[in-house]
């Protein structure tokens, strides 16, 4: 009868790993990066991961304006959106990207109030850059943010 209880054990033990793996498609080591097509007021907003061993080790989020300025270093504008919004771009793109950071899929990302805008397009450029790491594909993909509502 114990012989019997301990087959059954490691039978249902078999079964319950089994069913429960179903396999995640694993990200390709590189480096990968989604960006928005247009400027939003002045600003594209871009996502850039790197992927070691299935896992994003770097995460780098943030805008460019159309000389390539980075909008986490407008000092003028991190002040004038601290006193209006209580958050500024280089305090929330450093907090959506360590969301991203360690993962091995794009997790569901916690909005910051104030960056909620910012942290949709941190959420949909960060599923469109892991789906190229999935693929292996370094191209950069543009994401219209007219086709993403």
């Amino acid at each position: 009868m114990k012989q019997i209880k301990t087959v059954g054990i490691i039978l249902l033990t078999t079964v319950l790993l089994v069913g429960c793996g179903t396999k995640q498609p694993k990200m390709h080591d590189g480096s990968y990066t989604a960006q928005m097509l247009e400027y939003s007021n002045g600003w594209r907003e871009y996502v850039t991961i790197t992927v070691e061993n299935g896992e994003i080790v770097t995460t780098e989020y943030n805008a460019e304006n159309a000389s390539g300025f980075i909008k986490s270093w407008d000092n003028d504008y991190m002040k004038r959106m601290k006193l209006a919004k209580g958050t500024y771009p280089n305090e929330y793109t450093r907090l959506y990207a360590a969301q991203l950071t360690g993962q091995t899929k794009a997790p569901k990302i916690d909005v910051i109030t104030g960056a909620s805008h910012s942290g949709e397009n941190f959420q949909r450029l960060s599923y469109a850059v892991v789906e190229q790491a999935i693929k292996g594909d370094s191209a950069i993909v543009l994401l219209n943010p007219s086709s993403l509502n």
